[in-house]
């Protein structure tokens, strides 16, 4: 569904990736796995078109898309979850979900704004709150379901569930074995391994703008040395 290959992104004259390749199937989920810094947050904002690369491709569902605007690489069914949640402050719960509302392709079922709200309960109750009056898990839940909501053949997270509470945490990943259960494609940045092994099919680690070590959960497990070697401080 996914495929990176040998991009080269530069924010200036300062390279950040360095021959960066990756792909994602249908139904899979994958992670991307790093220290800071390693050009894990780059290589989403590549895929998304913010941040183009140089050089190498990009392609997504048979298409090339790393020459397009983002608007379109988001129209083509990639949703983004970005680091820092970034929903609208001055937006409500019902309003930051309904701004992004698309059925491009005419699913039977799709994503909309009450779907969100049987997933997330809790933004039912905070629908006419302010994007600035609720609490930081609140808007990761509006974030996941505006990106739900455009109704993404691939769902991409940045720092899932980076600084949450342990309660909102588990949420968190529960909603995302169930997306994954639904068969929905996954990309994901986060630091919690143990969680991330259960989730996933695959993980890549980058290292330098690179991907240096890349397997299955199960080859993952079987390799605590891998853990130390790109995660340990």
């Amino acid at each position: 569904m996914l495929r990176v290959e040998e991009i080269l992104t530069y924010y200036g004259d300062s390279q950040s990736l360095f021959g960066m390749s990756l792909e994602v199937n249908e139904g899979e989920v994958v992670t991307l796995l790093g220290r800071n810094g390693m050009g894990k947050t780059t290589t989403v904002r590549s895929i998304m078109g913010f941040t183009p690369p140089r050089s190498g491709t990009i392609a997504f569902d048979g298409r090339r898309t790393d020459r397009w605007p983002a608007f379109r690489i988001a129209q083509a069914g990639i949703g983004l979850v970005p680091e820092g949640r970034q929903i609208f402050p001055n937006l409500s719960v019902y309003e930051n979900l309904f701004a992004t509302s698309a059925n491009r392709r005419g699913d039977a079922d799709p994503w909309n704004v009450e779907r969100v709200y049987d997933l997330f309960p809790r933004l039912a109750e905070r629908r006419h709150h302010m994007g600035n009056q609720i609490s930081g898990g609140e808007q990761q839940m509006v974030a996941i379901g505006r990106a739900l909501a455009t109704n993404p053949r691939l769902l991409i997270l940045d720092e899932a569930t980076e600084g949450l509470a342990p309660l909102i945490q588990e949420e968190i990943w529960r909603v995302l074995d169930e997306l994954k259960e639904s068969g929905l494609s996954i990309l994901i940045v986060d630091k919690d391994v143990e969680a991330l092994m259960r989730l996933a099919d695959r993980h890549y680690f980058v290292r330098n703008g690179r991907v240096e070590w890349t397997g299955t959960s199960a080859t993952l497990r079987a390799a605590p040395d891998v853990i130390e070697r790109y995660l340990g401080i």
